[in-house]
């Protein structure tokens, strides 16, 4: 049994719903959250109700239009991608999508592109994991999705344990638990609530799984259990979790385009969860979003189709052919290449991947984005500028 405080005088609030802030023998604050589900539990009043029917709607309407795509995996992995930058930008990360899609392998990335990278791996291999290998969103998934996250990048050192969960205290806001805006439970308090998380996480019951994925993000943050990347890894773990429950059929729904775009009310929803136990004011907020990114990822989709088929049908008339209908669909999976990307991707020759990217590009369907004559890139902008609509940089 975890130490529970003597008495409640450390909660802002008098219910105690989600838990308590009790001082240490440090001698600041934290907070020594209750396990899932939350006591009283979560109410489905008219209104939540209606959201979560709306929320449910729209995941609906998703797979549905993803389902009659030729080919889904083409966009999925730049959805993937998409989240990917996302989640990282809300953690500070300063790359924008042509920098993510332009990365070569043959030179090591800015630290910025590296993590995005990283969390495309992570969140392919955790997808690989559950599909593929049959694990349960389970808690040695987690650490190796943050082992691959922190690898070779800004968190990554050694005392910072890529993979391992931590045994140190660490804090939200502040230069020291002292003066933090959230300090979580000590590293003593892990051990058990890790473990009554992977089995909520697990658990088949009445709750609504999109309610359920709500409440696991919730505590997910609210625990912070390891030393770096917990937004990271704790965003990525939505995705997994409706994958998992069959709610989204690919890993197309990136949630942190609306998450990014109310990132303080994103954070005040959270915090008030632990502070008052607003657990429905949160959920309502989580169900808006899924509604919102789902309508967008359904506009994009189809955005997309309608660029494939003019641009198929331009350059099939301008002369191209069936090369011409294989370059677009190669722009459409890696929308920044080189001639010998065409060469290898379509089986031509290096003359005739050359005649095909001029092509494309007197049409305007590409753009030169190097300089010189060498390993030009080429990127398929009207696509890349669809895809990265709120991945901007701002100041």
């Amino acid at each position: 049994m975890r130490d529970m405080p003597a008495n409640k005088e450390n909660s802002p609030d008098s219910s105690n719903r989600s838990g308590y802030f009790r001082k240490t023998t440090s001698g600041y604050k934290a907070f020594f959250p209750n396990s899932l589900p939350p006591e009283p539990v979560v109410v489905l009043s008219g209104a939540l109700q209606l959201q979560l029917s709306a929320a449910d709607r729209a995941l609906g309407a998703l797979n549905m239009v993803i389902s009659v795509l030729p080919n889904p995996e083409l966009l999925t992995g730049m959805f993937i991608q998409k989240e990917a930058l996302l989640s990282s930008q809300i953690e500070g990360t300063q790359s924008s999508l042509v920098d993510v899609l332009g990365a070569e392998e043959a030179h090591p990335p800015t630290k910025d592109v590296g993590e995005v990278l990283n969390y495309v791996r992570a969140a392919r291999h955790g997808l690989k994991r559950l599909k593929e290998d049959d694990l349960p969103l389970c808690l040695r998934l987690i650490k190796e999705m943050h082992h691959i996250l922190m690898a070779d990048v800004r968190g990554g050192s050694a005392n910072l344990t890529p993979g391992e969960f931590r045994t140190m205290q660490n804090w939200v806001g502040g230069s020291s638990p002292a003066n933090a805006r959230f300090v979580p439970p000590p590293a003593s308090e892990l051990p058990q609530l890790l473990g009554d998380f992977e089995q909520y996480s697990n658990l088949h019951n009445d709750m609504p799984p999109l309610i359920q994925c709500a409440l696991l993000h919730y505590q997910f943050e609210t625990l912070h259990p390891f030393n770096d990347g917990n937004g990271r890894v704790g965003r990525l773990l939505i995705t997994l979790y409706l994958v998992s429950k069959g709610i989204l059929d690919q890993p197309i729904l990136y949630l942190s385009a609306y998450l990014k775009i109310h990132q303080q009310e994103y954070y005040d929803r959270l915090q008030q969860v632990r502070t008052h136990g607003t657990f429905e004011k949160w959920i309502a907020f989580f169900l808006e979003g899924i509604e919102v990114v789902s309508q967008m990822v359904i506009d994009t989709t189809r955005r997309v189709q309608l660029l494939e088929r003019t641009d198929i049908d331009a350059i099939v008339a301008a002369g191209a052919g069936s090369q011409g209908i294989g370059f677009i669909r190669l722009m459409l999976q890696q929308p920044v290449v080189q001639v010998k990307d065409v060469e290898q991707a379509l089986a031509v020759s290096f003359s005739t991947a050359n005649k095909i990217i001029a092509l494309a590009e007197q049409l305007g369907i590409v753009q030169q984005i190097s300089q010189g004559r060498r390993n030009r890139k080429y990127i398929y902008k009207h696509y890349v500028d669809i895809l990265a609509e709120g991945t901007e940089i701002t100041f």
